[in-house]
């Protein structure tokens, strides 16, 4: 698995996707922004796992652990994200709790795989 492209092709794409999600959800008032956000956001994680494993950054068996913890420090992020809306800074950084979420899932999928 290689790390550190695994983390910020996660990063960036749960980010983008984010913020696109919360530009089209806009129309739908706040709570349409919120939830554009945060559907845009998995489908970028989506997208991401699917690049990672295509590219051979994340072995096939582990691309399910990498989502399921990309998700978790997507959900992670959320709230973060919106309570320091204010500064473009944070919720930038917030992302990265995916991709080290992601590299997370896809360490403990390995050891599931492990022979014991």
């Amino acid at each position: 698995m290689k790390t550190f492209p695994t983390l910020i092709l996660s990063w960036l794409a749960t980010g983008f996707g984010a913020a696109g999600g919360s530009i089209l959800g806009n129309a739908g008032g706040s709570t349409g922004l919120r939830w554009g956000a945060i559907l845009g956001g998995a489908i970028g994680l989506v997208i991401a796992v699917a690049a990672g494993r295509r590219l051979g950054w994340i072995p096939r068996g582990e691309s399910t652990g990498a989502f399921l913890g990309g998700l978790a420090g997507f959900a992670a992020a959320i709230p973060i994200t919106l309570s320091h809306m204010s500064t473009p800074v944070i919720p930038i950084a917030s992302c990265a709790l995916v991709g080290v979420g992601a590299l997370f899932g896809a360490g403990v999928a390995r050891g599931w795989r492990s022979p014991r």
